[in-house]
């Protein structure tokens, strides 16, 4: 298999594999709850649905709101071919940047979407994106520390190259190790909007956090968005699986069956991670906002003590 074709699958994979995850992860957090649940298929109905529905925009909305649906949809897309999704070995686009410029795309995607949330005018989505900054403020040094404390411990900031330090030590050979992995499972959980951060299927409006930033979209607009934000849980679980937390399983020569064994395992990884993502939501209920700050600087103070170690 070409290189360029091997990245392209890489490609294909996030795309068609997030809407399958997110159905899993739906279904199975029905079932701890007692209720039958939607199937593992209805994403991929949704995104029909939307793809098929008339855009509707508000009067105030400017060029804003036409843009950033795409830049959101795209920037998982470009951040997927930086990082080993299915390959061990670089891809021709994996120099383009490192650990630090594909979290710059995707916090670029978020910036898009809520200006897109304040350019809607309603109020709805502006009490959300006041909420989601005020967690970003955490998070965001959260995710230069865990960065800088991977690159410190791995002594590279290429995920490619981190995988192959990390691959070839014994699974947490190192405190700075598990403590880097503890860290991520924990930025994972606000970056993607999970209990006890926030609930992602709410429907009550002065409660939403992530969702509200959506509020005021339909049809293809949405679906890009819903199916962005997907494929960026996607792909901050393929960083915290395979360059952080196990990174074997994957591809090590571009051919056709190392790849689709690769993506088989990969599947399973991420799928097993989202399912106990799930099963810890359903012990927990939903933080106050006031109280987020106190998980948050946990997260910190985890990363913080992964770099001291790491330097020791």
């Amino acid at each position: 298999m070409n290189l360029y074709v091997a990245q392209g699958c890489q490609v294909l994979f996030v795309l068609g594999f997030a809407p399958l995850l997110k159905g899993v992860m739906e279904r199975y957090r029905a079932r701890l709850a007692a209720r039958h649940g939607p199937p593992i298929w209805q994403p991929y109905r949704d995104l029909w649905k939307w793809l098929h529905k008339e855009t509707v925009r508000s009067h105030h909305s400017s060029a804003v709101s036409e843009w950033a649906p795409v830049v959101y949809f795209i920037a998982p897309i470009l951040v997927t071919m930086l990082i080993p999704v299915l390959t061990s070995f670089p891809l021709p686009f994996a120099w383009m940047g490192d650990m630090l410029g594909g979290g710059m795309v995707l916090a670029g995607g978020g910036l898009a979407l809520l200006f897109a949330a304040l350019d809607s005018g309603s109020v709805y989505p502006a009490l959300g994106v006041s909420r989601i900054r005020l967690i970003a403020t955490f998070t965001e040094p959260l995710s230069l520390l865990l960065v800088f404390v991977a690159a410190s411990a791995a002594k590279a900031t290429i995920p490619f190259v981190v995988n192959q330090t990390f691959a070839s030590r014994l699974w947490f050979a190192s405190p700075a190790h598990l403590l880097i992995v503890v860290g991520w499972f924990l930025l994972l959980i606000a970056e993607a909007g999970r209990i006890p951060i926030d609930n992602p299927s709410t429907s009550q409006e002065l409660s939403m956090i992530d969702p509200s930033r959506t509020f005021e979209s339909s049809g293809p607009d949405l679906a890009l968005y819903e199916w962005g934000g997907w494929m960026k849980f996607l792909v901050l679980s393929v960083i915290l699986s395979n360059v952080l937390a196990t990174p074997w399983g994957l591809a090590t020569s571009p051919a056709v069956g190392a790849v689709v064994l690769a993506a088989l395992a990969v599947a399973l990884k991420v799928t097993v991670l989202g399912l106990v993502l799930v099963s810890i939501e359903a012990g927990f209920a939903k933080l106050r906002l006031i109280r987020n700050v106190d998980f948050l600087m946990a997260a910190i103070v985890i990363a913080a003590l992964g770099g001291l170690v790491s330097n020791l």
